[in-house]
């Protein structure tokens, strides 16, 4: 029905006519609201919203049941740097990982950043609970207004929990967590503690982590040393490091917004009054002067290197990346410098003799620690180190070796008369550098002019196998063959092993150990590890001084390494040249200290004719240790029956000895070392009887045989049988002995 029939028959208009006539009272309908709709929708939302929130509140709280307990912090440390030291405390590497941390204390690092960090950051430091409301709402309405995130309202503590215990997503939840947890860890903490740990712990940009690093990072120098204008710099790069860094190129684009932050924290701190206007405008004009963006891993490179390795066999990867140990290394670097410098130059002046390698290493022989190594011309061409991983002939080099070996079996003096003169052994026939022969003469001459042919006689007579043993005695560990060729430097060794053999005729009878590592400490100043001199009694104390003796005329006039000659002091030496001038050495010493230097090249291409190590490497050694040397005593070799101790040998007034341990480390002064003899060490092995002690007998009788080239008695050891005359020998047997003494396919050494 319509309304107007409604109306027609007298009903009113919206009334119910079923009702109507039910008798019923009729029911009228209001209007429908526009607003309807909006309402139902805000109390669904207000609905869901209430359920959200309810969740997240419930969560909320489940997550702060489980937040993690803040006391941790005490016991906490961060990853660290690892320092490697010279002996005198500077830094020569930084080993680490993914983070460069060097943690500090707050008294050593300097208050003008700790306000300027404060001023710009959190002025009310310690004043607050850990968390500022005022800040937060300030900062919630300048975000809001700005449209998107311009300021931040934490305070220290919350973003050292940020750091420490968070992830940087931004939200309501994780900002709670991070209110509470701040809260915890000022009712823990004393506020320079947190100071502290915020300090070492904040990011400044350029994989520099903590004030120390990002101070020698930024201004080469450390944290505690930073002038009110760096220090202003610093704390303003913390809010977006890589953004208002200095050192980004192009550099004046990120040094004038440095420089505008600089401001921004200076007029900060003029504001709070923790400066005057004189300060500020000081600071705004100083100029400054800035390091490298990222601290050098690497400045003594073959030497640093091959510490961190000998650190990773010992400590692991992630000690040593990350474990911050201070290691006190036993170099000199006044000494590496002069060194690296010597062979740079040395290479440079040689290159028109086709030398494009050098190596040179420098031991204390007293101690057995390595002052100086340098493995090659350039690290960042190639990383092979030459002074421990190159195995070379020596040549001439290893006759030392060979007469001391003689004079130990007293079959030979340096005054004995030895023949040079054509000569063939089996199928061998050595022959001289010169391709002349100079008859009989002494053995002390043979040696001074490097003749080859008395130095193969003398191998014979004191016994191939026994020179071997001597090798063995002074510490050279590479396989050596008895073959008569080894008399001429046939063999293959590293400059290490040839400067710690040497070391045993410098030091008067002693095999070292080589030692780059002194001391070890944790991040706490614990001593983990101490390297003490060791050293072993292994050698014949009269014939040592024999070959001392010897070896200081090849450095006279007349000898081979005259050029080596270091007016006013003892020097004794030996030249070394091998077969088509491959190799050039000149290995040399005084009772302080043994340097060994080798030229050459890596393809064993052939140097120029005649670049021999007495024409050219000679006059380098000379030259570097010159300098080496200055301010050092000069001391006398060791003598038999002196009974020299390692601290008398140690002279108070040698500098490269008494060097001071840094500053900071447990202090490793040389002891008076009391020598503990090794039973095998000082055991009656060929050549190598202690202080000429003789023998005891043996309980086996050793059969003898004729060496066929003397026509000498001789025991199936090698040794020389004195006073017995040679037996006629069978035919086949005197055959196995001539090939038992065969020579390799060694070629032949020329000097």
């Amino acid at each position: 029905m319509s309304s107007t029939e409604r109306g027609e028959r007298g009903l009113p208009a919206g009334s119910n006519p079923s009702a109507q006539l039910s008798g019923r009272p009729p029911q009228i309908r209001p209007p429908k609201s526009p607003w309807t709709p909006v309402c139902w929708t805000l109390i669904s939302a207000l609905l869901i919203s209430g359920a959200g929130l309810a969740g997240g509140l419930i969560g909320l709280a489940f997550s702060l049941r489980n937040l993690p307990d803040v006391k941790v912090l005490k016991n906490y440390n961060p990853s660290e740097t690892t320092q490697i030291l010279d002996v005198k405390g500077r830094l020569l590497a930084n080993l680490y990982g993914e983070v460069n941390r060097r943690v500090v204390p707050l008294k050593d690092i300097s208050p003008k950043l700790q306000q300027a960090l404060m001023a710009i950051e959190d002025d009310q430091f310690y004043q607050h609970r850990g968390v500022r409301p005022d800040t937060i709402v300030r900062a919630a309405l300048t975000n809001y207004g700005a449209g998107r995130s311009v300021q931040g309202g934490s305070t220290l503590t919350q973003q050292l929990i940020k750091n420490l215990f968070l992830t940087p997503e931004k939200n309501l939840g994780r900002k709670l967590v991070e209110a509470v947890l701040a809260l915890r860890v000022e009712q823990v903490f004393k506020k320079n503690e947190i100071l502290e740990m915020y300090l070492n712990q904040v990011y400044w940009g350029h994989n520099n982590y903590g004030a120390e690093t990002a101070a020698h990072a930024y201004f080469g120098k450390s944290a505690k040393d930073l002038t009110l204008a760096e220090s202003a710099m610093m704390a303003g790069l913390i809010r977006a490091p890589e953004y208002y860094t200095p050192l980004k190129s192009p550099k004046p684009i990120y040094y004038k917004r440095a420089k505008k932050r600089q401001e921004v924290v200076l007029n900060r701190m003029l504001e709070l009054g923790w400066i005057t206007p004189q300060q500020a405008q000081v600071a705004k004009a100083e100029k400054l002067t800035f390091g490298t963006a990222i601290s050098p891993q690497r400045k003594v490179t073959y030497f640093s290197t091959f510490v961190s390795e000998e650190l990773r066999r010992t400590y692991g990867q992630d000690s040593v990346l990350k474990g911050g140990l201070r290691v006190q290394t036993t170099l000199d670097l006044d000494l590496q410098r002069l060194a690296e410098n010597t062979v740079r130059n040395g290479v440079r002046k040689l290159r028109g003799r086709r030398v494009s390698q050098m190596a040179l290493v420098s031991i204390d022989p007293r101690t057995g620690y390595v002052k100086a190594m340098v493995g090659g011309v350039d690290f960042a061409t190639s990383q092979f180190n030459r002074v421990i991983q190159a195995r070379r002939q020596p040549g001439s080099s290893f006759k030392p070796f060979v007469y001391y070996t003689a004079f130990a079996r007293k079959v030979l003096t340096p005054d004995s008369i030895i023949d040079d003169s054509p000569v063939t052994f089996g199928k061998y026939t050595p022959s001289n550098y010169d391709n002349k022969f100079m008859g009989e003469m002494t053995v002390r001459k043979a040696l001074a002019l490097s003749r080859n042919i008395p130095a193969v006689r003398a191998g014979k007579k004191a016994g191939l196998r026994n020179v071997v043993q001597t090798a063995k005695d002074v510490g050279i560990e590479s396989p050596i063959q008895p073959n008569l060729s080894m008399s001429l430097g046939a063999v293959d060794i590293s400059p290490m092993e040839l400067a710690r053999g040497y070391s045993a005729f410098a030091n008067g009878g002693y095999r070292i150990r080589p030692t780059v590592i002194m001391q070890v400490t944790d991040t706490k100043g614990n001593l983990v590890e101490q390297n003490l001199p060791t050293r072993e009694p292994t050698m014949n104390r009269r014939a040592v001084e024999q070959i001392n003796s010897a070896l200081q005329s090849v450095v006279s006039p007349g000898g081979t390494g005259a050029g080596a000659q270091l007016p006013g002091r003892t020097v004794a030496g030996k030249t070394g040249t091998t077969q088509d001038f491959r190799d050039a050495w000149f290995a040399g010493y005084v009772p302080q200290m043994v340097t060994v230097i080798w030229i050459g090249n890596d393809d064993y291409s052939r140097m120029v004719s005649g670049t021999a190590g007495g024409a050219y490497v000679a006059p380098i050694w000379k030259g570097y240790m010159q300098k080496a040397l200055q301010g050092s005593p000069v001391l006398p070799f060791p003598k038999q029956g002196d009974g020299v101790t390692l601290a008398e040998l140690a002279s108070p007034s040698d500098p490269s000895v008494t060097s001071a341990p840094p500053a900071g480390t447990v202090s490793a002064p040389v002891p008076a070392l009391a020598v503990t003899r090794n039973s095998k060490a000082s055991a009656t092995s060929a050549g190598s009887q202690i202080d000429a002690e003789k023998p005891k007998k043996r309980k086996r009788r050793l059969k003898r045989k004729v060496d066929p080239a003397t026509e000498q008695v001789v025991a199936s050891d090698g040794s020389l049988v004195d006073g017995e005359k040679p037996k006629k020998q069978r035919r086949n047997r005197v055959k196995r002995s001539k090939s038992a003494e065969s020579p390799s396919d060694a070629p032949i050494v020329t000097e």
